[in-house]
């Protein structure tokens, strides 16, 4: 039911090698319409990742090149003075993606479930993750675009997925799917299979919402007091 990361991702991935030119990564990052780049090594490991903000740094730190006349933006000084861009400092001498990139990058795996990947990319403040093999190889991409296409799925999918998934003990469930938003209603035998039911369609990714309008023959939960239906 858990859509993957391998159901989503990019494999035409734009990747440089840790030697590749500055000038080189700013043409693909243009060319290719990307904001970040996967850094390789020469066994196509990924070491890091080399973005616009990355590039940018040089634009950031000119002064070095031009003298005292020239000062960046004050975005840029009051960052470098706190610290929080600690390598923009060293970024502004990179001449390779190597020299410029991220370091270590934030990675997942094609099996794992998107969920995780978005989760991973909000708590590290990234727009995309590189997706590794066992070894660490690159094999794909994913974005946070890719990961919206979870909830691009028709009614019709959806609805075929919540029926199969709940579909044991649950004789008289109907399901309607509209715009994503999955309603369950009818008259099951026992409370807990409405309760059963409701959080096994929670579980299908792709969901905006399921609306519970349940009702049951008999009220199992009242014969066992204690069970909060966990």
């Amino acid at each position: 039911m858990r859509t993957t990361v391998e159901n989503v991702m990019t494999t035409d991935v734009v990747a440089v090698n840790q030697g590749a030119s500055f000038h080189t990564v700013a043409e693909l990052l243009i060319s290719r319409g990307v904001s970040g780049l996967p850094v390789l090594d020469d066994d196509n490991r990924v070491l890091g990742v080399v973005s616009e903000a990355d590039l940018l740094a040089k634009e950031e730190f000119k002064e070095r090149y031009y003298g005292d006349d020239y000062r960046p933006p004050l975005r840029a000084r009051i960052r470098h003075a706190a610290g929080s861009e600690g390598s923009g400092y060293r970024k502004s001498f990179g001449e390779t993606a190597g020299a410029l990139m991220t370091s270590p990058a934030h990675v997942t795996t094609a099996d794992a479930p998107v969920v995780w990947a978005a989760r991973l990319m909000d708590r590290h403040g990234v727009k995309r993750l590189p997706v590794v093999d066992a070894g660490g190889r690159l094999i794909g991409i994913v974005s946070r675009r890719d990961l919206i296409k979870v909830f691009l799925r028709s009614d019709k999918d959806i609805e075929q997925q919540v029926r199969e998934a709940v579909r044991a003990d649950t004789a008289g469930l109907d399901v309607t799917v509209t715009d994503a938003v999955v309603t369950l209603s009818g008259t099951l035998a026992e409370h807990s299979h409405a309760i059963t039911a409701v959080r096994l369609a929670e579980n299908i990714d792709g969901l905006v919402a399921v609306h519970d309008e349940l009702n049951w023959k008999h009220d199992d939960i009242a014969d066992y007091p204690m069970w909060d239906g966990a």
